[in-house]
């Protein structure tokens, strides 16, 4: 049998598992995806800590994932730990608790933080893919929990990236407490992505932009709903187009309805009803400003992300 890997991507709120056949030419195919959402970084911009709970949630899903991996003979696994954990001062239970699990698999082996700058370079290289040269240079954003990633690059690969504080858990926590959210309470959760992404912009500069790549949860559940999908489809998600109208109808709906609307929806994964207006507030954000700045017109989601990213940097580091 030929080798596989296995690569786990560990965010503020969902914990991912992507198990990989290595091809004699370094390619990968995929043998197994899995997503769980654990919360990782719940209350954590307000306390500075992992919650017990939270932690467990974790341990949980990771001890699943082990047994998977074990099931399906991996011999090398990478684990990355994003937002929550950069600012969480108990995060030495968190990695005590990954080198306990995965040394199962592989002795030795613990979840590792990467920074920002990393982490949107994964992301980039698992977005681009299988995406023409011809349509870059690109800008990908990975939306996450507590954090955003912006990254520009073509096929020569990357030219800038930046990690900016916000993400779908963060914003929600701070500004949309609401059921649904007042309009104050958006107003004010849009002028915190506003200074937030102005920070990114300032850093990654995106005028010679022509494809906007989507990755990430908030994105893939924003496009099925604007899919009208009766349940969660990848197959149907992934590469998708929505010009920035289908963008604004879409996430001005999630903005405005309360939580049992939004839990009605078919394709809306439960742990992410509560934080996918707060996700839905920084798309907006996004597209008027890369409409402002590149003249971009459209979104492009991709099911492939910095999981992918993650995989082939195993390959890469042989």
């Amino acid at each position: 049998m030929s080798e596989r890997i296995a690569a786990v991507d560990c965010g503020t709120n969902s914990i991912r598992l992507l198990i990989s056949e290595v091809g004699a030419d370094g390619g990968l195919t995929d043998v197994h995806r899995e997503m769980r959402i654990v919360r990782l970084g719940q209350g954590v911009d307000a306390t500075g800590r992992l919650a017990p709970e939270a932690l467990d949630r974790t341990r949980r899903a990771l001890g699943d994932y082990v047994s998977v991996m074990s099931r399906h003979g991996v011999s090398r696994v990478r684990m990355v730990a994003t937002s929550a954990t950069r600012d969480a001062e108990n995060r030495d239970e968190f990695f005590e608790m990954t080198r306990s699990l995965l040394g199962l698999v592989v002795p030795g082996a613990v979840a590792e933080v990467i920074s920002g700058d990393e982490e949107a370079r994964l992301s980039f290289a698992g977005a681009v893919g299988e995406l023409s040269a011809s349509a870059g240079p690109f800008v990908v954003v990975d939306l996450g929990g507590g954090s955003t990633e912006l990254v520009v690059g073509d096929e020569n690969g990357v030219q800038a990236a930046y990690s900016a504080d916000i993400g779908c858990v963060r914003i929600t926590e701070r500004c949309l407490t609401g059921n649904p959210p007042t309009a104050e309470q958006v107003t004010a959760a849009r002028e915190f992505a506003q200074t937030k992404l102005d920070e990114a912009f300032a850093k990654v500069p995106v005028d010679k932009v022509h494809t906007w790549v989507g990755v990430a949860g908030t994105m893939t559940t924003i496009t099925a709903v604007a899919l009208d999908l009766p349940e969660y489809d990848a197959a149907r998600v992934h590469l998708t187009r929505l010009s920035l109208a289908q963008v604004h109808q879409v996430c001005d709906r999630l903005i405005g309805m309360n939580h049992d609307e939004r839990a009605a929806l078919g394709p809306m994964h439960p742990g992410r009803v509560d934080v996918i207006g707060g996700g839905a507030v920084i798309t907006e954000v996004l597209a008027d400003e890369l409409a402002t700045r590149a003249g971009v017109s459209e979104l492009i989601v991709s099911e492939h992300d910095i999981l992918d990213g993650i995989a082939m940097s195993i390959i890469d580091a042989a």
